[in-house]
């Protein structure tokens, strides 16, 4: 570049009429930073002149301020380029500079302009991303996602219609989502934004493409910066504090405070830190152990380095260092051994035993006589600890089996020693009472009652248990044996049913319940047990029906005139529960005029009278009767048992159709003879064996039969004639006086046909009665005896 140097400069730094004469250069758009931009001599040889950069228009950091090079007598004054100095024409083409120059007490003010032009030869690449290192971009870490960082597209860049692209990697987790290029040429925030990447220096490699095959490649580097609301910093000035070296442990030493979200404190130096300690929340600084400055040298200033950081940015930070000066006294506090009680005792302890004897002596005095002082912390006032001279004991009865009875007994052992001004140690004593699990837990006998057809995981109650030891309701349950119809709950005692129940097979049941207690006792294992019996009454449910035997009968009953006769007893019981017997009995159909009536299981026909309603024909009634139960249990079941009863009139006019009387009595009582056959069900493998046996023994009987029947075939002869007609005349002679015999219950009731009898299973046995003879009768008894059936009602006369 030609540096223009018109003459008159020389003159116009020093006249102070051409002071106020404008300067003009003209640059090109390619010089970079560090270019001089301009060069010109200052005549000031008595005094060191000085020459500022006052202001730039429009503003920018691309000009540095003026440098002077002394030169043999005169001064070389230079403008030159920052290292951040990005010249274009196309977005600025005009400077102007504001120079001041002092040289003794002259002071001379002048602007100079600096006309920037354009460079057809210049690439893009040398103006905007000149710096090898890459261009640094400065942004806060609360930046909004997706917001506009930077302006890389430049308007010269846009008539060459340049693309840019990032082509570095970008992969997390260091980076906390890509950043973009739109086609603006703006630089884009990653849309997760930048919060918690402070202080991250996240490197670009931006491709830019311009022209026919032209490009280049650049460095972009965003520097994500904290935000300034959340810096650390520590409010005042380094403290400079002073103790006493009778500083008990644990007092606080100084409080320091800084300024941020979430701070933390600790120490960096020294590290292991043995006498001072610092609160990670509060910052307090504390003393850890006594300052003894005799045995201990070099501990009279102590200098604390002390970090304070945010807990969720432990990079953000700031460090403060704290003198601490330990000045000596003149007495030392008593010593006591031990310096700390910490013990447990059980609630059983007795009164009067000694937990701990104290000594204690005076440094600056030994053999001094020395004061105890018990003070009581939580809980305050001395209940159950006592002092008697330098020995701790048990003051009360220590009870643990009440709410809030059993705790820790803190305190403090203050010994004083006799020395001006007094000097006082601080014995911490911490006595932990512990539970003793001294009574067993009881509960109490229940009883309790349930429906047989109740399901299972019914719930019958519960059993309480108690227990005088505390807690009081840390009692398990569980059942001692017994049967597993029944369970307990673990925790809460409740009685469920997991089986079903038979009234009939079990109406009573009797548990035993363990009550055991837990958690009363410093050791888990000392635990005691009670037990309590619970009584379940099973209540009956009637489920099932009564059952009658026979359930069908068919009767044949005469009725005389005002008479009631007895016609049969309906027998009922409940095979399952052979034990109910209470049963109601009622007529519920076919009783038409009510001739029936029961007395119990017992059915009676009604005596009638002669009238209109007196029957002359004979009659058959289909009687059913409802047999139920009668007892308190519910719900009441019921069957029906149907009894035919066939009812022949009898009344003093009546035709008879034979001319033998026979004597009747006045009074006929029907015999009824029940035969019950018992019912056997063998197993099917002793049907097999049974038959197979009978089938072999009929064999063999019909063998020996055959082989007598031809012995005796052998021995006899053929019978006469005159026998054989004798034998046949006397079969016909018996059977002709059968038929007569029967002939009169032939007329009574038909016969089954001969298929049908022997097929018939007859259950009962009677008689037939034999009447008075009246002087007309239908028919008249015979007396004979008969097999009937309840079922079908047929007979067989024997």
């Amino acid at each position: 570049m030609a540096l223009l140097r018109p003459p008159v400069l020389l003159l116009a730094l020093v006249v102070s009429e051409l002071h106020g004469l404008p300067w003009f250069i003209n640059v090109s758009e390619s010089q970079g930073p560090g270019a001089i931009l301009y060069s010109f001599p200052i005549n000031c040889t008595s005094y060191v002149p000085t020459l500022e950069l006052l202001s730039v228009q429009p503003p920018t950091t691309f000009f540095n301020p003026p440098s002077l090079n002394r030169q043999q007598k005169t001064y070389m004054a230079m403008v030159t380029l920052s290292s951040s100095a990005r010249l274009d024409a196309l977005a600025v083409n005009h400077y102007r500079l504001q120079l001041r120059l002092t040289c003794g007490k002259k002071v001379l003010e002048a602007p100079l302009s600096v006309n920037v032009h354009r460079d057809p030869g210049y690439s893009p690449c040398a103006g905007q991303f000149a710096n090898p290192g890459g261009e640094i971009i400065q942004v806060r870490e609360m930046v909004t996602p997706g917001a506009q960082l930077y302006t890389l597209l430049l308007p010269g860049l846009q008539l060459q219609r340049a693309q840019l692209s990032i082509n570095s990697a970008q992969d997390p987790p260091y980076f906390p989502g890509p950043f973009s290029i739109n086609g603006q040429g703006w630089l884009l925030a990653p849309s997760q934004g930048l919060k918690g990447h402070a202080p991250k220096v996240f490197p670009l490699e931006v491709l830019v493409s311009f022209g026919q095959n032209q490009s280049c490649h650049r460095m972009l580097k965003v520097k994500v910066l904290p935000d300034p609301s959340s810096q650390i910093s520590f409010l005042g000035q380094a403290p400079n504090v002073t103790i006493l070296e009778d500083l008990a442990p644990g007092s606080n030493v100084v409080q320091v405070r800084a300024r941020g979200l979430d701070v933390r404190y600790e120490i960096l130096s020294p590290v292991p830190c043995p006498l001072f300690s610092i609160g990670r929340e509060d910052g307090v600084v504390r003393t850890t152990a006594p300052l003894e400055l005799a045995p201990a040298g070099g501990v009279a200033v102590t200098r604390l380095q002390v970090k304070a950081y945010e807990r969720r940015r432990p990079w953000a930070s700031a460090d403060l260092d704290v003198t601490v000066n330990v000045r000596s006294v003149n007495r030392w506090p008593p010593r006591c051994l031990p310096a700390m009680l910490v013990t447990e005792i059980p609630e059983t302890t007795p009164v009067g035993t000694v937990l701990k004897t104290f000594t204690c002596t005076d440094p600056d005095s030994a053999g001094s006589p020395l004061d105890y002082e018990l003070q009581f912390h939580s809980p305050p006032g001395p209940a159950s600890l006592c002092l008697r001279g330098r020995a701790l004991e048990v003051n009360a009865t220590l009870d643990c089996d009440t709410p809030g009875a059993c705790f820790q007994h803190a305190a403090s052992i203050l010994v004083l020693d006799g020395g001006h001004p007094p000097m006082t140690s601080e014995v911490p004593v911490l006595v932990m009472v512990t539970p003793v699990n001294e009574f067993s837990p009881a509960c109490v006998p229940r009883t309790f009652r349930i429906r047989e057809d109740a399901g299972p995981h019914t719930l019958l109650g519960s059993v309480v248990g108690t227990d005088k030891d505390y807690p009081h309701n840390s009692i398990e349950y569980y059942i001692s044996g017994g049967p597993t119809t029944f369970s307990v709950d673990r925790l809460s005692g409740e009685v469920h049913l997991l089986g079903s129940l038979d009234y009939e097979l079990q109406t009573l049941y009797r548990l035993t319940v363990l009550v055991t207690d837990h958690s009363q006792d410093q050791h888990p294992t000392q635990r005691r047990s009670g037990s309590c019996t619970i009584t379940i009454e099973v209540e009956d449910v009637n489920d099932y029906a009564p059952k009658c035997q026979p359930p069908f009968q068919e009767l044949t009953i005469y009725a005389p005139l005002g008479h009631s006769v007895e016609v049969t007893k309906v027998s009922c019981w409940v095979p399952q529960e052979p034990q109910r017997r209470a049963f109601s009995y009622s007529i519920v159909g076919g009783n038409s005029q009510s001739r029936f009536s029961l007395q119990g299981p017992i059915l009676v026909h009604k005596s009638i009278t002669w009238g209109p309603h007196w029957p002359e024909q004979p009659h058959t009634y289909e009687l059913l009767i409802r047999v139920a139960d009668a007892g308190p249990s519910i719900p009441h079941l019921s069957t029906t048992a149907t009894v035919i009863v066939h009812l022949i009139p009898w009344s003093t006019s009546t035709v008879t159709t034979r001319t033998h009387r026979s004597p009747v009595p006045s009074v006929m009582t029907p015999l009824l003879v029940t035969d019950v056959e018992a019912f056997w069900q063998p197993e099917p493998w002793f049907v097999v064996v049974l038959t197979v046996t009978s089938a072999l023994f009929l064999l063999a009987l019909g063998w020996l039969f055959n082989r007598l029947f031809q012995g005796l075939v052998q021995m006899l002869q053929t019978p006469s004639k005159s026998a054989q007609a004798l034998l046949l005349n006397s079969i016909q002679g018996t059977e002709e006086s059968i038929e007569g015999f029967t002939e009169a219950p032939r007329t009574e009731m038909p016969r089954a046909p001969s298929s049908v009898v022997s097929l018939q299973h007859f259950d009962g046995r009677a008689q037939d009665s034999v009447p008075s003879p009246p002087p007309v009768h239908l028919s008249s008894g015979t007396g004979r005896e008969y097999l009937f059936n309840t079922l079908t009602g047929a007979r067989r006369w024997l």
